[in-house]
C-alpha cells in the first residue's frame, strides 16, 4: 500500500470562541459527536482569540461575531485576513448584514444553533479543507482570505445602514430599536438593559461599547453604569457632595457620578 493510501484522514484543529460559557459547551458538544474534528481550545473574548489564532495557528475558528470590547470581525481585523484560518462565524446579525455572510463567508451559522445546521456547515469545511494529506497545513480555499476582507468591508456599510437603530435579541427574535426611542442605558453584569418607553430590551453589549455607537450629541454618560438621552431630562436637582439627581421626562430618576460631573456641569450651562 503507497504511503499516500495509508495515511489517516486528516484531523481539522479546531479554536471554539464565544462570550457565553454556555455557548461554547454546546459548540464543543456537538464537535465531539464528530471524527473529523479536534478541538484545540476555546476562547471567551475576542483578544485571547487573536493570540490563540497567532500562536496556535487552527485550522478552522468557529468565531462568535458579536462579543464585547472586540467582536469576531474585529478579530478578522486584528489578525489580519490573509493569516485567518477557515472561519464558521457564529452569529445574531440581522438581516442587512446577513448579506455579507452570504456572499463572502466560508459559512455563518445562526443563533440559537439548530444542529442539523451546525453539521452541514462543518460537513461543508470538510470537504474543502480536508483534502490536504497530513504533512500540509490545512489552509482556506483559494479566495476565501481576499471574501474575508471584502466581508469586513461590507459589514461595516451594513453597520452604517442601520446606524439609527439597533438590533437587540428578543427570545428567537430579532428586533430593531431606534436610537431616538431610547431613553437610558444601564450596565448590568456583562449586558446592558436598554429603556425605550415601557420597553426594556437586555443586549450582550458592554457600555463603552454602546456609548460609541450612539450619537454624542444626543447621548451623555452620567454614571460608570448609565447612558442617558438627554432630551429626555426634565430637571437637575443637587445631590450630595456635588453629584446630581437627573430626572427624565417619565419621572424616572438617574443619578450621576463622581467621575462625571463636570459633563453634567456642561450641559446645564449649555
Amino acid at each position: 500500500m503507497t504511503e499516500e493510501l495509508s495515511r489517516e484522514p486528516v484531523l481539522l484543529r479546531t479554536l471554539v470562541v464565544d462570550d457565553e460559557p454556555v455557548a461554547r459547551a454546546h459548540l464543543r458538544a456537538l464537535l465531539s459527536k464528530r471524527d473529523d474534528v479536534t478541538v484545540i481550545g476555546e476562547c471567551g473574548d475576542g483578544r485571547s482569540a487573536v493570540d490563540r489564532i497567532r500562536s496556535d495557528r487552527p485550522d478552522l475558528v468557529l468565531l462568535d461575531v458579536q462579543m464585547p470590547e472586540l467582536d469576531g470581525i474585529e478579530v478578522v481585523r486584528q489578525v489580519g485576513a490573509e493569516r485567518m484560518p477557515a472561519v464558521v462565524f457564529v452569529t445574531a446579525y440581522d438581516e442587512h448584514a446577513l448579506a455579507a455572510f452570504e456572499v463572502h463567508a466560508l459559512d455563518y451559522i445562526l443563533k440559537p444553533v439548530n444542529r442539523t445546521r451546525f453539521h452541514r456547515a462543518i460537513d461543508r469545511v470538510v470537504r474543502l479543507l480536508g483534502s490536504n494529506t497530513a504533512s500540509e497545513h490545512p489552509h482556506a480555499p483559494a479566495g476565501a482570505t481576499a471574501a474575508l476582507g471584502s466581508m469586513v468591508q461590507d459589514l461595516a456599510r451594513a453597520r452604517g445602514a442601520t446606524a439609527d437603530r439597533i438590533v437587540v435579541k428578543v427570545a428567537d427574535r430579532l428586533l430593531f430599536v431606534r436610537i431616538a426611542e431610547i431613553d437610558y442605558v444601564e450596565a448590568a453584569d456583562d449586558f446592558v438593559r436598554i429603556h425605550a418607553g415601557r420597553q426594556i430590551y437586555e443586549h450582550r453589549s458592554t457600555l463603552t461599547q454602546l456609548e460609541q455607537r450612539l450619537p454624542a450629541t444626543r447621548f451623555m454618560r452620567i454614571h460608570r453604569s448609565t447612558i442617558v438621552n438627554v432630551e429626555r431630562i426634565r430637571e437637575f436637582q443637587p445631590w450630595f457632595q456635588g453629584d446630581w439627581m437627573l430626572v427624565l421626562a417619565d419621572g424616572t430618576k438617574l443619578q450621576s457620578g463622581k467621575s462625571y460631573r463636570q459633563r453634567i456641569r456642561e450641559l446645564i450651562d449649555r
